[in-house]
């Protein structure tokens, strides 16, 4: 490889000596801890999942980079912060990556390129993107030790901006953009992704909601025979062919449900009530819950409805949701089951702006949905590493930014001789003593 060469420059001085500074320390790197995320990759196995599944139609005899390791360098590099593929162009040669992905730091081969791994994202046929799509909900799968006996699996679509005309990309009046709306899939419980599928940027109907819980469950069953399957999700969800097809294959499920005139007079007197003791008590704010049962014009049965009445100084604000389930107070199904979806929108955050799976501009919806593929394998690499590190530590908590700046992105010289290679850290690295215990705790677990 050629090296470009930069030109010395130039600090202020300090103490009246001159500071200068060139790009000649040798085989450094900036993302030392990248090693960690090597430990992890290994330990989930992610790499040969996904490419176990994913046909190799090149010439045998011309590869030079293997898919195991394409699909490393791409979710290394995303962890790492570089989300664009045109970084590799520069991290191909950076001696803590080519280590991480099995390479030797200075006399193995580089990594693959940008124009490499566009080929890769563009390659797969729609069977091969379904396949490497249901490869992460088989992941999500094996990080059970055995079957559950229940789940609850939030779902939501997120607004993904386009950068041109795209496929599938469709102009959304509710967010003034043309974008993709990708639902996501998390086992909230664990923070654990399940499924990320790219959809275009429109509200989902009744039937596209029923298919693609039917695909995801009828996929789950093919290894959790007995496991409780409860599906959470707001409006958007609460469709009638999404829930009759939910009671008809003995799925649970609780969704938000828009207010109407003939569901507010079932909870009139609960709700006056309400009103009429926080103006007594002179209240700031009241909280009341009622159920009944509702059936709404478009439904083919009677469903249990919860209300939520908050009375304030402002008003009333009531807020219904409705299930399948038939245990439970109503403020038991509000207050601690429906509401604890809001942390699946945080971790739809961590995925779009910590992991920049946005990043969806290639022309195809293939391409797309093999990024968003990539970008949730990211994820997994940084719960993983962040589930290893000890609860009594501050970062065991911390956003995935946050794990990337304290434990990725840290100096470090490779040093490769004959018979062995070391990594040389920062000697005043502030978590040196939580990176020196992680990578026993990233070792492979038993069979």
């Amino acid at each position: 490889m050629i090296d470009d060469t930069i030109l010395p420059f130039w600090f202020p001085a300090v103490q009246a000596k001159k500071v200068t500074a060139a790009f000649d320390g040798g085989r450094l790197t900036s993302n030392g801890g990248v090693m960690l995320l090597a430990m992890a990759e290994r330990r989930l196995g992610l790499a040969v999942k996904l490419a176990r599944v994913l046909p190799d139609r090149r010439d045998p005899t011309r590869v030079v980079h293997s898919l195991v390791d394409m699909f490393r360098a791409r979710m290394f590099a995303i962890c790492c912060g570089y989300e664009d593929a045109d970084d590799l162009d520069h991290l191909r040669s950076d001696p803590a990556f080519k280590l991480a992905c099995g390479r030797l730091p200075d006399t193995g081969r580089d990594l693959c390129s940008q124009p490499t791994l566009s080929r890769l994202e563009n390659a797969p046929c729609l069977r091969d993107v379904i396949r490497l799509t249901y490869a992460l909900v088989d992941a999500w799968m094996d990080s059970y030790p055995s079957e559950p006996a229940s789940v609850t699996l939030d779902i939501d679509d997120t607004c993904d901006v386009v950068h041109g005309h795209q496929q599938l990309s469709l102009f959304n009046a509710h967010y003034d953009e043309r974008c993709f709306l990708p639902i996501h899939v998390y086992d909230t419980e664990k923070s654990r992704p399940v499924a990320v599928v790219l959809r275009p940027g429109k509200t989902p109907g009744g039937v596209e909601v029923r298919s693609h819980l039917r695909r995801l469950v009828r996929h789950i069953r093919t290894r959790w025979h007995n496991t409780r399957i409860t599906f959470r999700g707001d409006g958007h969800y609460a469709r009638p062919e999404a829930m009759s097809w939910c009671e008809a294959n003995g799925i649970d499920y609780i969704f938000g449900l828009s207010g109407t005139k003939p569901l507010a007079r079932k909870v009139d007197e609960v709700a006056d009530d309400t009103r009429t003791r926080r103006a007594i008590e002179n209240l700031a704010v009241l909280r009341g819950y009622t159920e009944t049962r509702h059936k709404a014009g478009s439904w083919d049965r009677e469903r249990r409805t919860v209300a939520r009445i908050e009375a304030t100084k402002l008003g009333l604000d009531i807020r219904f949701v409705v299930t399948s389930l038939d245990v439970g107070s109503a403020e038991w199904i509000y207050d601690s089951l429906y509401c604890a979806r809001g942390q699946a929108e945080n971790l739809i955050k961590l995925h779009k702006t910590q992991l920049a799976s946005g990043r969806t501009s290639c022309r195809s919806a293939r391409a797309n949905q093999v990024r968003l593929v990539l970008h949730t394998a990211a994820y997994w690499l940084m719960l993983t590493v962040r589930d290893a590190i000890p609860k009594a530590r501050e970062l065991a908590t911390a956003e995935f930014a946050t794990l990337r700046l304290r434990l990725l992105k840290i100096a470090a010289r490779v040093i490769e001789t004959t018979s062995r290679i070391r990594l040389a850290f920062a000697a005043a690295c502030p978590e040196a003593d939580l990176i020196r215990c992680l990578p026993g705790a990233l070792l492979p677990l038993g069979p």
